[in-house]
């Protein structure tokens, strides 16, 4: 695990109830990824200098997530986990590791599906210069969890709806099609046709290196550049979850 680096300014405390946002991620990041990570963590630091705000990355090779988040986070913080979809991390150690806590600790749901990421997906594509002809796939990276993969049908139906196209689902792991095949039964049903691949990644790393090597004609980037600020429409999002967690928490309170 990596230690939580604070991002944001000292919370203006409320009474008791202090404003303290931990984004977590999980995995090894590599540098591109963490830059690309932190670049959106900043970005609800300055949108909110109210909270005080802070990022952990937690080693997905860690065997308790749990452990590792209790002992990365405050007993009186909402945690927002930056992924995509719900799987294992966020359902089982995470909410474990709440538990470990103790205290007020919230944790706030994931960001997706949402209407706000098919619009970052869409503006990503729309680099590429979508042609008429071009067949869409979206790359996710894939769950063991049946409630993740639903998820990023979902999301890909939200984005044919929003490009006004078909757009296929191929899985980096965990889930299939895999995204090779799918690429594959696209060129077999639409000979001719450029494949375009649409990332359902939140950064840089390994899931988008392997959607790289895939075989597609063009893949888009990731939700996230490390070159790059955060999409606005990321940043509100991860303070809606937090928000709405901290509502749920004040009303139980």
């Amino acid at each position: 695990m990596v230690g939580s680096t604070g991002t944001g300014v000292p919370a203006d405390h409320l009474g008791a109830h202090p404003l303290r946002l931990v984004a977590v991620t999980h995995g090894a990041p590599s540098g591109e990824n963490r830059e690309a990570i932190i670049r959106l963590v900043d970005g609800v630091a300055s949108a909110r200098p109210d909270l005080d705000v802070s990022i952990s990355f937690v080693d997905a090779s860690n065997a308790d997530v749990a452990a590792a988040l209790a002992a990365d986070a405050e007993p009186d913080a909402v945690i927002v986990p930056l992924v995509l979809s719900a799987g294992f991390h966020v359902r089982t150690g995470l909410s474990l590791g709440l538990d470990r806590l103790g205290g007020g600790a919230q944790l706030a749901a994931e960001l997706g599906p949402d209407d706000r990421i098919v619009e970052v997906l869409a503006t990503r594509l729309g680099r590429l210069g979508l042609a008429d002809g071009d067949a869409v796939l979206l790359a996710a990276a894939g769950s063991n969890d049946p409630r993740a993969v639903r998820e990023c049908f979902e999301t890909a139906r939200r984005l044919a709806q929003r490009l006004g196209r078909p757009v296929t689902v191929g899985f980096i792991a965990a889930a299939i099609p895999r995204l090779p095949d799918a690429i594959e039964m696209i060129r077999e049903v639409h000979p001719g046709s450029r494949v375009v691949v649409g990332t359902y990644l939140l950064a840089p790393g390994t899931f988008y290196d392997a959607a790289s090597a895939a075989g597609a004609d063009a893949i888009a980037d990731p939700l996230l550049l490390p070159e790059e600020p955060a999409a606005p429409e990321l940043v509100e999002l991860v303070l809606e979850r937090y928000d709405d967690a901290d509502a749920n928490s004040r009303e139980r309170a």
